[in-house]
């Protein structure tokens, strides 16, 4: 498990995707800190890594899945049992709102090294 709070080369997820499942690499995003956790095999490890070592908050933690081999909206995929959070009202493995979700790809977009 790694955090990113600075950048990450597409090459190094491309990396871990080889090592893990073959062609994806879970990750958990802390909207609230700017900052990512990767290289897990569940996102719920990932998430207590970002508890541990940052304080993150849960409810500013989702899940994410990055597809290094793929471009554009094919890149990430909103989906974690993570993201089940009935009361901040995400009641599906996606990220329901769109402005968490645009926070998601900001972060992502200023963290990944394309």
């Amino acid at each position: 498990m790694k955090i990113i709070k600075d950048k990450i080369e597409i090459s190094e997820l491309e990396e871990m995707a080889k090592n893990m499942f073959g062609n994806l690499v879970k990750a958990v995003v802390d909207i609230e800190k700017g900052i990512m956790s990767v290289d897990a095999p569940l996102h719920s490890d990932l998430m207590e890594f970002l508890i541990e070592q940052e304080n993150s908050e849960p409810k500013n933690l989702w899940g994410i899945n990055f597809y290094p081999g793929k471009e554009n909206g094919d890149f990430i995929e909103f989906d974690s049992m993570i993201n089940l959070k009935p009361g901040l009202g995400n009641r599906t493995r996606g990220v329901e709102d769109t402005a968490i979700k645009s926070k998601i790809v900001t972060i992502i977009n200023t963290l990944v090294q394309k």
